[in-house]
């Protein structure tokens, strides 16, 4: 991979609880092929070259990653228990930590879902390699394949276009400065950060993504994720 500008670094919010997981505690914690989903997440980054500072977000009463990051040192992140109860404002305290860290507001940042356990190092240098000279930043993406229903009731109500339709995923990449002053301005409603430069009038580049790189939030996604890590180990 040809990076002309080396500055580019990691936030992985993970403060979440888990609530609709069903997994009776924080996702990111969650077994799968005997290792915690984070963990999974984090080696991946750690694959690639030219990345920063890494850090991860947690909840101030989190004392688990400690563990999992001391049994897993592979995966080079600092811990900050400076997680807020959105995503936004966990986000917003990873781009504090990584200023604390002696990152320049100018560099950029790439944030990614925990749970996105699925990522590879080449999905993650495909956004670099069509970011790295954009004016905006971008996020991995996938057209929307299905046909897409509006409900109302329980019923379809409508069937919309599918047409420039697409599934934003992680990483997503901006400058610190650009990316703090949108969340700082957008507040807790935002869902992802591309919707905050949105909000500023911004279009971030879409990047073709893979559809492996799903979030894991269920049960069912839990065993899908572990069948491809699976078959990804048997491959290698």
């Amino acid at each position: 991979m040809n990076l002309q500008n080396p500055r580019f670094h990691v936030v992985i919010p993970c403060a979440g609880r888990g609530s609709r997981s069903g997994l009776g505690g924080p996702k990111q914690y969650a077994l799968i092929l005997d290792e915690p989903m984070v963990v999974h997440t984090l080696r991946a980054f750690a694959s690639v070259p030219g990345l920063g500072q890494g850090v991860v977000v947690v909840a101030p009463d989190d004392d688990q990653m400690a563990k999992v990051l001391t049994r897993h040192p592979q995966a080079k992140f600092e811990i900050f228990n400076t997680g807020g109860a959105t995503r936004a404002q966990s986000v917003l305290a990873g781009l504090l930590a990584l200023q604390a860290l002696g990152v320049d507001a100018h560099d950029w940042v790439l944030v990614h879902d925990a749970a996105r356990c699925l990522v590879t190092p080449d999905l993650i240098e495909r956004l670099l390699l069509a970011c790295q000279h954009d004016a905006v930043g971008g996020l991995l993406a996938l057209p929307l394949p299905d046909t897409l229903k509006a409900e109302s009731k329980g019923r379809v109500s409508s069937t919309l276009p599918r047409t420039s339709k697409w599934l934003a995923q992680t990483p997503q990449m901006f400058r610190w400065d650009t990316l703090f002053g949108a969340l700082a301005q957008a507040g807790d409603q935002v869902t992802d950060e591309a919707s905050a430069l949105e909000a500023l009038g911004a279009a971030p580049l879409l990047v073709p993504s893979a559809s492996f790189n799903f979030k894991v939030t269920y049960q069912e996604d839990m065993t899908m994720a572990e069948a491809l890590l699976q078959h990804r180990r048997a491959g290698a």
